[in-house]
């Protein structure tokens, strides 16, 4: 949906619909799938109920269509403990909506339409202004208007709030602002090579991407490799590390990234001092938590559904 933020206390959200298959389809191609479902995603929306079940009070800034996909949206977010105060509903664009498709091993395949999202603009920033500038932490995505979300960002950092910023959907054009006002810049492996030009294919590769991204004026980036983990990136004087994952069979991976966000946010509120590889470490273990399960939001889990050595 768009942003959000956390304190001790986002802005995009989709509705989805999931269809299940033996695997995607090629170009061209009908195939038959065994399951639909419809849920609550959208990046931004995804990684503030992640933070807010982990137990950050959070307040989402977006804007949806005045249709039953909008309300039930916004219900969704109360009963996930999210503060609603910014949550706008228009009549001039129905809600964002996500096609998914997910096959036998995991894997996804993604279709947005933005709908109401792309009508957020900076009018609610200002209106949101208290929020923003007193949280802890600010997520930032791509899913609204680049514009807005790096208005955001600026807001936050002149109020030294921490910033995380993930890159997606990823463009190649990206402006220069966006890296010096992450405080964290959080991308996977495609996004990473858009973003850089450079392939990544290893961890090795993204180690190297995570160089580039942080030459680029970031405070650290994190470059997520799904089931390998994630590599961080701190300063140019310490090398670039690999913090691993739980190794889990995987059911769903959809919203698997935003599971670690939204745990990343919610460390970074609660415990400032903790160095951000134990940060991600703990993220990695929470979002490989998340893909035992169907659907995004659904499979995000509760304090009581991890260990307690996570907190």
């Amino acid at each position: 949906m768009g942003f959000f933020a956390v304190s001790r206390r986002e802005l995009f959200k989709n509705q989805c619909g999931t269809s299940q298959a033996p695997r995607l389809p090629k170009a061209g191609e009908t195939i038959h799938g065994y399951k639909f479902f419809i849920g609550f995603g959208g990046k931004g929306a995804n990684q503030c109920v992640q933070a807010a079940r982990m137990g950050a009070k959070t307040a989402m800034v977006c804007k949806v269509g005045k249709d039953v996909f909008g309300d039930s949206y916004i219900q969704n977010f109360k009963n996930n403990g999210v503060s609603t105060a910014f949550a706008e509903q228009t009549e001039k664009a129905a809600t964002g909506a996500a096609s998914i498709i997910v096959n036998d091993t995991g894997e996804n395949a993604i279709v947005i339409v933005s709908g109401a999202n792309m009508l957020l603009e900076q009018i609610e920033l200002q209106q949101a202004q208290s929020a923003i500038t007193s949280a802890k932490v600010l997520i930032c995505q791509l899913e609204i208007n680049p514009d807005v979300s790096l208005h955001a960002l600026r807001m936050a950092k002149k109020s030294h709030v921490k910033t995380i910023f993930n890159p997606a959907p990823a463009i190649a054009d990206l402006h220069s602002d966006f890296y010096k006002a992450s405080d964290i810049f959080c991308c996977n492996e495609s996004e990473a090579e858009l973003l850089t030009g450079l392939p990544v294919s290893s961890v090795e590769d993204a180690k190297q991407v995570g160089l580039d991204l942080l030459h680029k004026g970031c405070g650290s980036v994190i470059v997520t490799l799904g089931p390998q983990g994630c590599v961080v990136c701190q300063s140019t004087s310490v090398a670039p590390k690999l913090v691993p994952t739980t190794a889990v069979t995987a059911v769903d991976t959809t919203g698997a990234g935003d599971s670690f966000i939204g745990a990343l946010a919610f460390y970074m509120a609660h415990y400032p001092t903790m160095p951000l590889e134990e940060m991600a470490r703990r993220a990695n273990m929470v979002a490989a938590v998340s893909v035992q399960q169907v659907g995004t939001q659904t499979s995000f889990p509760f304090p009581k559904d991890l260990p307690p050595e996570l907190f």
